[in-house]
């Protein structure tokens, strides 16, 4: 395939950016979109220009750092897929592909399509983590009765993988979803009850203090989450808000 590529190019953060057109030829349909991108970059590195920037890792849907927006849409045009998951026989040949970073205030562009995305690490630090000691001489886990639905649903909460496609995909760049997610992996379990006052009210409190926005149920995270997290873990953690934020 020939494909055109519009890709922003911004060369730190305190500059300007701007959307550059580049060509690219003989793409397999059978390439990820990450190794797409490798081949222009060894082009231009060819050409002795600036290759450009971008986040990424493991490359098998787990660590959730290739995060782009692709043709409107964070990871493209595929459902429950990361970035490095997306393939090219996604596109037709002569298609013009249009390449962004995730854009949302709490997560300031460090260069091309790079994001500063700390403030989950931030929002994790404040209570996403549990106190009870996992090491040495512990329980066994499995004398502990759990409820099957809570276990499933807390398993499927922890799939969340933090890659930030909530945020670029909700108009008020909110970071619910995912907040919501690691609140539920440990509300829904006996281990993680010991702080879950204080882990809901803290976490809840740094995500504003990062200037994420607020949910308003649009469900446009859900929609494109690469995990399919559930809307269903917001209502919880709302629930977990006002339960923590009731006096005793």
């Amino acid at each position: 395939m020939n494909l055109k590529l519009k890709i922003w190019r911004q060369k730190n953060a305190n500059s300007s950016g701007e959307m550059v057109d580049y060509n690219i030829s003989d793409v397999s349909p059978d390439m990820s979109f990450l190794e797409m991108m490798d081949v222009l970059n060894n082009e231009l590195i060819s050409k002795d220009q600036d290759p450009i920037s971008f986040d990424h890792d493991c490359r098998e849907g787990i660590c959730g750092m290739c995060s782009m927006h692709i043709n409107g849409r964070p990871h493209g045009p595929d459902d429950l897929v990361t970035t490095c998951q997306l393939h090219m026989r996604k596109f037709k040949d002569g298609d013009t592909i249009i390449i962004e970073p995730f854009r949302a205030d709490a997560f300031p562009v460090i260069k091309d399509l790079v994001v500063d995305r700390s403030a989950f690490d931030r929002i994790q630090q404040a209570g996403g983590f549990v106190s009870i000691n996992t090491s040495g001489n512990t329980q066994d886990a499995n004398t502990i009765p759990i409820a099957k639905e809570n276990a499933d649903k807390a398993f499927d909460a922890a799939t969340c993988i933090g890659c930030g496609a909530c945020v670029a995909t909700c108009k008020n760049a909110s970071a619910m979803l995912f907040v919501s997610a690691k609140v539920s992996q440990f509300s829904l379990l006996p281990q993680g009850k010991v702080e879950a006052k204080d882990r809901v009210l803290n976490m809840v409190k740094q995500m504003d203090e990062e200037g994420f926005g607020n949910c308003t149920n649009t469900g446009a995270c859900e929609v494109e989450c690469p995990k399919g997290i559930s809307l269903e873990n917001i209502a919880r953690m709302n629930r977990e808000y006002l339960k923590a934020s009731i006096k005793d």
